[in-house]
């Protein structure tokens, strides 16, 4: 038994050999992330004597490279939660923290773990590819989240409440009509200024050119609540660059999200699980990707309880003697992307309601109990991924056995 342990940083990686009895075959070494080290830590690897297992903690995006490369050249290879090594004892009080000792404590944890360790695969590949996406998708979110309220602080100052002139649905390139009506409407006086026919015509023309829907209550509302608003901002050429620009950075964060909303949906539809997991209530083509992204492959969890703790929403335990404490927060150690994601599906099955639905059930009766907001929000949660456990989990056996 030969156990690689593996420290993975951005450029290098540190590597310790163990053998059962404490033996060391490899003193801690850093290899380069090159061709040249790459392939000679391959070799040190494969002229070893007896089986042979190579792990490594699975944070950001250094190990993929490594595991890919590795795992291409016929080498077992395993990626571990690095909370797993973290709470790893090696019977030391001695707490270092550098990459040799990492790397002297993975190896020693992958004899620990030997016959637990699950081998990484290509399908490993495809989650982590849409992991990033997810993770790109929530940057470029909070990115047009930003330009919005930019945008609406800016016409505060030329165009008060003209984001809330329409409530229209964003089309699939992302575009919103009261975004483009402020591109072409920028300033309160380039409607007031007309007469109300000329404003009217005008606007007909407008929805007719960008394809939206023209009603003349609508111009006739929009006109008469303009010529009661006030504008600190002058109408000249400074205001419409200002306003221009606002919105262009808007439409291209707005692209690109719904860009990467697509190619999840598309990414995740590679996967085995993806019709189960998009049968489920509450579940779409956004954040069906997102909860798929997060959770990764069901199996590597040895029980429902394993998953709900990743995720954070295991009810905790405070046991001690006589002494047992009735209400104990959650644990919140596991991804907080994952609890973000589930919270959002809890939040659309109690805006919908649907009684069917054993999850929203779970949580009504939580509610009529006079439980907390977060406290049935984390409940429901807390059922679902044990219901998404269980129906993957039995798709992926049916699946596997035909």
């Amino acid at each position: 038994m030969n156990a690689v342990g593996i420290d993975v940083s951005k450029e290098k990686s540190t590597v310790a050999i163990y053998q059962p009895g404490d033996q060391v075959i490899l003193k801690p070494r850093d290899f380069h992330h090159t061709q040249s080290d790459i392939s000679s830590l391959i070799s040190i690897i494969k002229g070893l004597d007896g089986k042979t297992k190579v792990c490594m903690e699975h944070t950001g995006r250094y190990y993929e490279p490594v595991a890919t490369w590795l795992s291409d050249a016929g080498i077992f290879v395993s990626a571990v939660n690095p909370i797993l090594i973290k709470n790893f004892g090696d019977d030391s009080l001695r707490a270092p923290k550098t990459d040799k000792a990492d790397a002297k404590k993975i190896a020693r944890y992958t004899l620990d773990r030997w016959t637990n360790l699950k081998q990484y695969s290509h399908m490993d590949e495809t989650r982590n590819q849409l992991k990033t996406m997810n993770r790109q998708f929530g940057f470029y979110m909070d990115q047009k989240t930003a330009m919005k309220n930019n945008l609406i602080a800016l016409l505060d100052q030329t165009y008060p409440g003209a984001n809330t002139f329409f409530d229209s649905p964003a089309r699939n390139d992302g575009s919103q009509k009261w975004v483009d009506f402020v591109y072409t409407y920028w300033h309160v006086d380039c409607v007031r200024r007309k007469s109300l026919e000329a404003f009217t015509e005008h606007y007909k023309n407008w929805c007719k050119r960008k394809g939206y829907n023209f009603s003349t209550a609508k111009a006739e509302k929009i006109y008469h609540k303009s010529a009661d608003l006030i504008a600190v901002f002058p109408k000249d050429a400074n205001t419409r660059m200002l306003l221009h620009q606002a919105v262009d950075m808007l439409n291209l964060a707005s692209r690109t999200v719904e860009t990467l909303r697509t190619e999840m949906d598309q990414k995740a539809a590679t996967l085995p699980e993806y019709p189960v997991v998009m049968a489920m209530n509450g579940v779409g083509p956004t954040l069906g990707p997102q909860l798929m992204a997060e959770i990764g492959d069901v199996t590597r969890f040895e029980k429902r309880g394993s998953l709900t703790a990743f995720a954070g929403v295991d009810p905790g335990k405070n046991d001690s003697g006589k002494y047992s404490q009735k209400s104990v927060p959650t644990s919140k150690k596991g991804s907080p992307h994952l609890r973000k994601t589930l919270f959002q599906i809890m939040d659309g099955l109690i805006k919908r309601s649907p009684i069917d639905d054993p999850v929203y059930a779970f949580m009504d009766k939580k509610r009529a109990q006079g439980k907390p907001y977060h406290v049935y929000m984390t409940a429901g949660a807390n059922k679902f991924l044990r219901i998404y456990y269980g129906r993957v989990n039995e798709y992926l056996s049916t699946l596997s056995n035909s």
